[in-house]
């Protein structure tokens, strides 16, 4: 079985405020009389769900181009934390059963991505840290971003960045039940850009 967690790209589709919403331009239309039809999209590749790339939070971090794949295939674990909103999610809230080396964390506090609200829950950096000595390499978060909205530090990103860990936000997560799944999130080959969108599936051996 087949659990599709990416949103749809359309221009409904919430960004961070300020950044470029999807916009699509038709250069050819078989409807008004051409031979085929042509398309190109101009958006943020913070969209909907995406990779972040190292670089995106560190000045000498990985572009998206050389970031490692294997940590956006394989074994997957979904939980779902009760969290509030603006609540920084700690290393209490997630217990003590963590056993893939991949971690989503479905917070509902980000429930529809076309319309944005600020006041998502975020995971508080000693949670990063407490994830990557339990050997998790990958976090993916149905949130905009690991860190509060108004946060300019990042603490969180950096936290990432220290344990050379993966992140994946923009996540949809609430129809997946937790357990363990197949994990397919692959991110494009972009050259020295700090962050890809993916198509971000997990796969259930029922």
């Amino acid at each position: 079985m087949l659990y599709d967690i990416t949103p749809v790209v359309s221009e409904r589709l919430q960004v961070w405020p300020g950044d470029i919403r999807p916009r699509r331009h038709v250069t050819l239309d078989m409807k008004r009389g051409d031979h085929l039809t042509l398309s190109s999209l101009k958006t943020t590749v913070h969209l909907g769900a995406h990779a972040d790339a190292p670089s995106h939070y560190g000045p000498d971090g990985r572009t998206m181009e050389a970031q490692d794949l294997s940590y956006y295939l394989g074994p997957c674990q979904v939980i779902h934390v009760k969290a509030e909103r603006n609540e920084l999610i700690g290393p209490e809230r997630i217990g003590k059963d963590i056993h893939s080396e991949r971690l989503l964390i479905a917070t509902a506090t980000y429930p529809d991505p076309e319309q944005f609200n600020e006041d998502f829950a975020a995971l508080d950096p000693g949670l990063v840290d407490s994830l990557h000595t339990r050997g998790v390499r990958l976090v993916g978060v149905d949130t905009p971003s690991v860190d509060p909205f108004a946060s300019k530090e990042l603490p969180a990103h950096r936290r990432f960045l220290q344990n050379d860990m993966a992140i994946l936000e923009g996540l949809i997560l609430a129809h997946v039940p937790a357990g363990d799944y197949e994990l397919i999130a692959l991110p494009l080959r972009l050259e020295g850009f700090d962050a890809s969108p993916v198509r971000a599936v997990l796969r259930s051996a029922e």
